[in-house]
């Protein structure tokens, strides 16, 4: 390698703004949960001071993860954190809710240790919500790493600018894609490998919906792909397994794949 890459790498690097490294805002993350969730823990035993402690200290070290990122600056950092942690008893709520969701919804789920332990989409979620709360105070940056933390262990790909309802259920999950700006309302169940995403990526469309619009009680089965920011799949509505959809459908819709499969019986070799 010639002397002209290594002083490009070496301006590149003093062109950085300072960003607490991926790890720690993840391990924040996760130590929230624990305390949120001490069924995640081997052996929990807090007492009630132990536990305000432990909250306290969950609250300065966000503190310290903002100062410490140059994008974050001109923030009032203190105040954000104030407001995120007297918030957190509604966001606890809300993951609650997706917990009873995939209770009710999974007949594998033997109860709520289990998909609080276990289950990916409890878990892509909850870190999603904790990410949509940090975004929507505008925080910069932390909230993608979030997602994209949750979607490195879960392979469960959530945009933190997404609207999620309440009472979320994602069975298996793997490959499921949710874009930034869709729209999914209660009741909802998604299942493996579903995309909802945009028509087109074009860069000028980085401020206009471009995801669809999921409304209440609907199921989407693994495979199907939904696009577009004016689709809009109506309550009550089913979408079926490798369904291309880009077109709006009413409440109370089917969509299917009509497939033809054909079984030919071998002759016995006997």
């Amino acid at each position: 390698m010639n002397e002209e890459f290594y002083l490009h790498i070496f301006n590149k690097q003093n062109r950085i703004e300072p960003v607490p490294s991926n790890q720690e805002i993840a391990d924040w993350a996760i130590n929230l949960m624990n305390l949120l969730y001490p069924e995640r823990l081997t052996t929990p035993d807090y007492s009630i001071n132990e536990i305000k402690r432990l909250f306290f200290k969950q609250e300065k070290e966000l503190v310290r993860l903002l100062n410490a990122t140059k994008a974050c600056e001109d923030f009032n950092n203190e105040g954000i954190v104030t407001a995120f942690f007297e918030g957190l008893p509604e966001l606890y709520r809300k993951m609650n809710t997706d917990i009873a969701a995939i209770l009710s919804g999974d007949p594998a789920a033997k109860n709520e240790f289990e998909i609080i332990r276990s289950y990916p989409g409890f878990l892509a979620i909850a870190l999603y919500r904790i990410a949509h709360v940090l975004l929507n105070a505008h925080v910069p940056l932390v909230p993608r790493i979030l997602t994209e933390y949750g979607h490195s262990l879960t392979g469960i790909d959530i945009h933190p600018g997404a609207l999620i309802g309440e009472y979320l259920y994602i069975d298996h999950g793997t490959g499921l894609v949710i874009g930034e700006t869709t729209v999914i309302g209660n009741y909802v169940k998604l299942y493996q490998g579903v995309t909802l995403g945009a028509l087109s990526v074009e860069k000028y469309m980085a401020d206009t919906k471009r995801h669809p619009t999921i409304q209440d009680h609907v199921i989407i089965y693994s495979g199907a792909t939904i696009l577009g920011g004016e689709t809009v799949v109506g309550a009550n509505s089913i979408i079926g397994g490798n369904v291309w959809l880009t077109k709006s459908v009413p409440a109370g819709s089917t969509v299917y794949n009509q497939s033809s499969i054909k079984v030919i019986e071998t002759k016995d070799t006997k």
